[in-house]
């Protein structure tokens, strides 16, 4: 049967039967965002919802219009995390039995966060698309009702409700930058968003590395796979429902690099003091990709999801102070004699910057048997202060070469 998409009375519908059981988060304009980007930059906060993510708005119009009967055998659903812990908390919240299945490379803070909110947690194959399948064989043998991630018109509806506020709280947007996955959230903003404003900009957001719903709505043909920062929208096969929606309102689809998405995570952590999870940070990777694009609009993206692993996180972080210049690795060839060490972290300390790490390469070397190839990973307080170091090092007659990341 050929599913039909919700309509704006859906959609308000949805917004009054959730109303206070998910949060009616700020939206909110980025002074420093908005100087980079050239633009008026607004940001709805869907990563300070319960479960850090937008995906409860879905997942609760979903629940709260099962009947009795369907209550009572119990839900399932396939998620790469934010969805399953959205099903997992509203079901224990309603009394109903729940079962999410979850791909083995899900980060391990939404396993345990899933399965924490009272669900039982199924892990299995390597792709959402892997769990989805064996999601339905389970439904298919046990009964449970099938909560879809986005391909579903009462998921979808909740999921528009986030555009209504958007347009409440600024009605004088002129784009919408929303990430895409299986659609589900670009087609809830499409149909309320264009129902209120018509003339209104929207522009979807895929990493590059999964270009899905691009090439279902264009008819392109890219490459599709690797690992992404943003595996909340990695998905190698958009909806069927969606894709239909988002091809009616002819959606733009941009895509970003993994460099971009690092940078804007980080960013939104150092500028806003916020922490977004890669999919979420992929509206401000599109502006950060192409600034010129957004500059003189009042444009708003969706922060929708906070969940990222602490350890990930703090790769990010890292990686980011790398790329800014401030955190450096320096290869030095030198004498492998007394005072060769110290010569060179003097010269470090001159500069006024601090040494994180230093270790000897002796025998993995293209350097003669004599010398060894010292490798200092320093910090600074900016990227002049590291130039200085390796002009200083230079000076003293040390050949220095700098890693990179790119």
């Amino acid at each position: 049967m050929l599913l039909e998409p919700p309509t704006i009375d859906d959609i308000q519908t949805a917004a009054d039967r959730i109303k206070g059981a998910v949060i009616r988060t700020p939206m909110l304009v980025s002074r420093t965002l908005s100087e980079m980007i050239g633009a008026e930059v607004w940001l709805k906060f869907e990563n300070l919802q319960f479960t850090a993510a937008y995906k409860e708005r879905g997942a609760l119009n979903k629940l709260l219009q099962l009947a009795p009967e369907e209550r009572s055998r119990g839900v399932i659903a396939a998620s790469a995390g934010n969805h399953a812990q959205a099903v997992a908390y509203h079901a224990k919240r309603l009394g109903i039995p729940a079962i999410i299945v979850m791909p083995e490379s899900t980060p391990t803070v939404k396993v345990t966060q899933t399965a924490g909110f009272g669900a039982h947690v199924v892990l299995h194959g390597d792709m959402f698309d892997d769990a989805y399948a064996h999601a339905r064989e389970l439904s298919l043998e046990n009964g449970y009702v099938f909560v879809h991630p986005f391909d579903d018109p009462q998921i979808i509806a909740g999921a528009g409700t986030v555009g209504l506020e958007m347009l409440e709280d600024a009605p004088d947007l002129d784009t919408i930058v929303v990430p895409i996955g299986g659609g589900g959230l670009m087609s809830g903003v499409s149909i309320a968003t264009r129902s209120v404003k018509p003339d209104i900009e929207l522009i979807g957001v895929e990493a590059e590395l999964y270009p899905s719903m691009k090439c279902a709505i264009q008819g392109c043909h890219l490459p599709l796979g690797g690992d992404t920062l943003a595996e909340g929208i990695a998905v190698k096969q958009p909806g069927e429902l969606t894709s239909r929606i988002l091809r009616d309102y002819a959606i733009d689809v941009m895509l970003v690099s993994e460099r971009n998405l690092e940078r804007a995570v980080a960013m939104l952590v150092g500028i806003e003091k916020t922490v977004v999870e890669g999919a979420g940070a992929a509206g401000l990777a599109a502006m950060l990709g192409d600034p010129e694009r957004f500059k003189g609009k009042k444009v708003a993206t969706l922060l929708c999801g906070g969940n990222i692993d602490t350890h990930l996180l703090a790769n990010v972080l890292v990686r980011d102070l790398v790329r800014q210049g401030r955190i450096a690795r320096l290869q030095v060839a030198a004498s492998d004699q007394p005072g060769a060490l110290a010569a060179i972290t003097a010269q470090v300390y001159e500069a006024g910057v601090n040494v994180l790490e230093i270790n000897h390469s002796r025998i993995f070397t293209s350097l003669p048997a004599k010398d060894t190839m010292i490798e200092v990973e320093c910090e600074a307080r900016d990227p002049q202060s590291i130039d200085d170091v390796v002009a200083r090092l230079e000076a003293a007659g040390f050949r220095v070469e700098r890693a990179s990341l790119d």
